[in-house]
């Protein structure tokens, strides 16, 4: 039986009236662990960390709501307006389009389950994202593998084995593999490698997508990680911790060697970026564009090294390796040299105001004229 989230002291923390709770404990007591995603394959109920965001996420908006004065009966209550009125504090609040969308998703499974599955639309429904800076982007702006901060990742994870062996092996399994950190932590590396050629990823990945990745010369690392799997599960979590309590303690051993953002600027899940931009040159011959070497190859083999990497990493869409990679154009804007506030300015007396002619006469976006001009405001 699917584990639920026991959501109870999740709701009692945010004071909402009997009616009210009542109603929202029911909703999510029936519907918490359902799955809403339409690219998820597995059916598996969701883990209960993403029931608790889901929870978590969908009080706080309420709570934000009964601030602003709305005075929800219950959650049935909720109509097109009051999703109007969160998604315009948000906005106001400056979160990220992301960020956004991900609460409108928990709005969306909620209305689901009222049977009112055309309540909440798409932040586009809402908010023109383009003039705000709100469009999402998959591309990647950021080197984040270790190698491009200056990080030797054998050395450093040798330097981890020293504390904890456990650790250090999931992160050569990610360094080797490409996993995600809760694939690596779930991985029974005796049963996913009964193919020789194959490593078969199956546990923990993202929206129950299994996957085979090419295990090459790296067998090594399986069978070092086969002999600290835990004769329970298999996994190279050790038998006596939780999956939570490994979780907490995995992050810690990193933040002891300063493998976080604030330290060292890397996190682990750099070892997967850093495997699919070595996918990537390994099938074109050339860097991938994240790495602003200024070598392009041939567009058959780029398109082939797009297709490889999305394959490893376990998307199922091919732009998705634009999160790895980046794009040629994208780096090529980011290395152009952006104009002034004074020769946007001009640029738009020029156009008569008007931002998409300004912004095609100076070589870059409408939302860059947008940023330009906000910079130019906030220096007043």
């Amino acid at each position: 039986m699917a584990a639920v989230l026991h959501v109870r002291a999740i709701v009692n923390g945010y004071g909402f009236g009997p009616e009210f709770r009542d109603a929202l404990l029911k909703l999510f007591d029936e519907n918490v662990a359902r799955v809403h995603s339409t690219t998820r394959i597995s059916n598996r109920a969701l883990s209960i960390k993403t029931q608790g965001f889901r929870a978590t996420a969908l009080c706080k908006s309420f709570q934000e709501l009964r601030v602003g004065g709305f005075a929800l009966q219950t959650p049935w209550s909720l109509k097109h307006k009051h999703v109007k009125y969160l998604v315009d504090l948000w906005v106001a609040a400056g979160q990220s389009g992301g960020t956004i969308e991900n609460k409108l998703t928990y709005l969306r499974a909620i209305a689901q389950w009222m049977g009112k599955s055309n309540l909440v639309g798409t932040l586009d429904d809402y908010v023109d994202r383009q003039a705000l800076g709100l469009r999402r982007s998959y591309v990647a702006t950021e080197d984040k593998s270790w190698e491009a901060h200056g990080v030797d990742a054998a050395a450093k994870i040798a330097e981890i084995a020293r504390t904890c062996p456990f650790t250090a092996v999931q992160l050569k399994l990610q360094a080797a593999f490409g996993l995600r950190i809760e694939e690596s932590f779930m991985l029974r590396p005796a049963e996913a490698a009964r193919n020789t050629r194959m490593l078969a990823v199956t546990r923990g990945t993202k929206g129950g997508r299994p996957r085979e990745v090419p295990i090459e010369a790296k067998v090594g690392i399986l069978e070092e990680a086969a002999r600290l799997s835990n004769g329970l599960t298999g996994s190279t979590v050790p038998a006596d911790r939780t999956l939570k309590q490994w979780r907490e303690w995995y992050y810690y051993v990193l933040e002891k060697h300063g493998v976080t953002k604030k330290g060292m600027g890397i996190t682990s899940h750099g070892l997967r970026h850093e495997f699919l931009q070595t996918l990537y040159k390994d099938t074109t011959g050339a860097p991938a564009p994240i790495k602003r070497a200024g070598e392009r190859p041939d567009q058959l083999l780029h398109e082939e090294g797009m297709r490889r990497v999305v394959e490893a990493a376990g998307h199922t869409r091919r732009t998705k390796a634009n999160a790895y990679l980046s794009t040629f154009a994208k780096q090529e804007r980011l290395q152009k040299k952006l104009p002034t506030i004074d020769e946007v300015r001009a640029a738009l007396a020029k156009a008569d105001g008007n931002k998409s002619h300004a912004a095609a006469a100076l070589g870059i976006s409408r939302q860059a004229v947008y940023r330009i001009l906000g910079a130019g405001e906030n220096l007043r």
